[in-house]
């Protein structure tokens, strides 16, 4: 058996919770990270037989049964991960029935997953019927995006198309648009229905005054996505109280968008 503190999915998200908490954009215990594992690469590591011990899901799951995930444990801090990678992660299967995440590895001392599991789960359920390749879930609270959803109607149509006209890169790198949901009371199943539900169809969701979950194949491209979507609610944000001299136009976003023959949300234009 190898040493699982030196598995790449250990140590790739310890370099990016680290990352995500220097940028500012998972404060104290806040945000988590949840990545499907493939099987065979996580039995080089640790005893896939060892169920220590279950924890309940809270909804019905079985359409991830089976399924092998490395989550962020509740409290966990960002900047600790990479320190205590067996304090602050769990790495649990989901039961065949649903009902049982069963614990595999981490979670030391008796620790618990994110209280964001369930809408994680769900999330993860949403994202694989629209993406089989689709394996990250991460969730954080970018400054200039909560700061955003305090000054700019949360219009999904309008919220995305400001974004898209901040920055070039935008409508290239998240095309398919922001989902967006109001305030709502975080760790229910409410929410995470909700965000399950906008996941059908984006790979960004804002939960508006709080923060964003993104989805994507890969570590670096779920983070990419928040990324870009922050950088240019950042320059809204430096710009919003001044006059406007200059504007990205609609005409343009659409011909960079046909050029790239980007599949682009055209019904978010005026």
């Amino acid at each position: 058996m190898r040493n699982i503190m030196t598995a790449p999915f250990v140590l790739e998200i310890g370099k990016t919770a680290a990352n995500m908490y220097r940028l500012g954009f998972d404060e104290r215990n806040s945000g988590n990270i949840s990545i499907l594992l493939d099987e065979s690469e996580v039995g080089e590591y640790i005893d896939l037989n060892g169920v220590i011990r279950e924890i309940p899901t809270g909804f019905d799951a079985k359409m991830l049964g089976g399924k092998i995930i490395i989550a962020t444990a509740s409290g966990s801090y960002f900047k600790n991960i990479s320190d205590a990678p067996e304090e602050n992660l769990g790495i649990v299967r989901i039961s065949r029935d649903g009902k049982n995440a069963e614990l595999l590895w981490g979670l030391k001392g008796g620790g618990r997953l994110t209280s964001e599991f369930p809408a994680h789960i769900m999330s993860h359920i949403s994202r694989l019927s629209a993406d089989c390749e689709n394996r990250v879930i991460l969730h954080c609270h970018p400054t200039h995006i909560l700061a955003m959803t305090f000054v700019h109607e949360l219009s999904e149509r309008k919220f995305t198309h400001t974004l898209w006209q901040m920055c070039t890169e935008s409508i290239m790198i998240f095309p398919d648009g922001i989902g967006l949901l109001p305030w709502m009371v975080c760790g229910t199943n409410e929410i995470g229905e909700a965000t399950a539900e906008k996941m059908k169809i984006y790979r960004l969701v804002i939960w508006a005054m709080h923060g964003i979950y993104g989805s994507g194949r890969t570590l670096d491209e779920a983070f990419g996505l928040i990324e870009t979507a922050e950088k240019a609610a950042q320059i809204y944000m430096l710009t919003a109280h001044l006059p406007r001299v200059n504007t990205i136009t609609d005409g343009q976003l659409k011909n960079l968008a046909e050029s790239l023959k980007l599949n682009y949300r055209k019904d978010f234009f005026d």
